[in-house]
């Protein structure tokens, strides 16, 4: 008997990419640059308060 999955790891990545190839499209490459760039940034301010956050835990 086949059960129905409710969370699918590998459509969400491709649901993922085709959003930021969505948003990269018509961007320069130095627009992309600047992209990615602001991305990261906003991941290590993110990493940054769960590291926090457990350990004050």
């Amino acid at each position: 008997m086949a059960t129905k999955k409710s969370f699918d790891c590998v459509d969400m990545k491709h649901r993922g990419a085709e959003k930021v190839q969505a948003k990269l499209t018509g961007m320069s490459r130095e627009q992309q640059l600047e992209y990615w760039s602001a991305r990261t940034d906003e991941l290590l301010v993110f990493q940054r308060r769960v590291v926090r956050k457990r350990k004050a835990s």
